[in-house]
């Protein structure tokens, strides 16, 4: 995508809102669902000797988040390969 077309640049942002929308979803339901609104059901399991839901609540939604900037970069170079708006 050298010279960027607007089919070709709207697929690429359509994509890009998709996978967003996505870990958003992902980060939301880890974060306030496990940590809040399932926590009492979560709190039955151990987890390294604490609760899950605490976990989840203190830790877990933390670890997801950075895993997810991982992931996305790692999302985000392949896209910009295939639509061809890489740095290299």
């Amino acid at each position: 995508m050298s010279a960027p077309t607007s089919e070709a640049a709207k697929a690429y942002w359509k994509e890009n809102l998709r996978l967003m929308f996505m870990l958003l979803v992902i980060w939301f339901v880890v974060s306030f669902g496990f940590g809040v609104l399932f926590v009492d059901q979560l709190n039955a399991i151990q987890f390294f000797g604490f609760p899950l839901g605490f976990w989840f609540a203190q830790q877990g939604a933390i670890y997801v988040f950075v895993l997810e900037i991982f992931f996305y970069v790692w999302k985000m170079n392949q896209l910009d390969r295939k639509y061809d708006v890489d740095e290299q």
